[in-house]
């Protein structure tokens, strides 16, 4: 089976890798959780990526697209593969 990867944005800067898996495991099986970090200071970014399997992907989207998480709405979406150009807006994630 295959596996999608999911953009979670707008994540509290204290969330955890194992609060965002408790989440999205109310929707699937949980293969992988990256939060993302500042590379100079190890804080966190706030967003991260999330990969299940199809299925229980686009259950996810469904249910936690602007859902509150930790006081926050969270923004959830198929992530996008990365573009070369290396500009700010060439990452993984959503919305530019």
């Amino acid at each position: 089976m295959s596996n999608k990867r999911l953009y979670v944005g707008n994540l509290p800067f204290d969330a955890t890798t194992e609060d965002v898996r408790t989440a999205f495991e109310a929707y699937g099986t949980v293969h992988d959780v990256s939060l993302v970090t500042d590379r100079d200071t190890g804080r966190a970014r706030g967003f991260g990526f999330v990969e299940m399997d199809l299925q229980s992907a686009s259950a996810a989207i469904e249910g936690l697209n602007n859902k509150d998480f930790g006081g926050r709405d969270l923004n959830v979406n198929e992530a996008r593969e990365r573009t070369s150009g290396g500009g700010r807006n060439s990452r993984y994630g959503g919305d530019s």
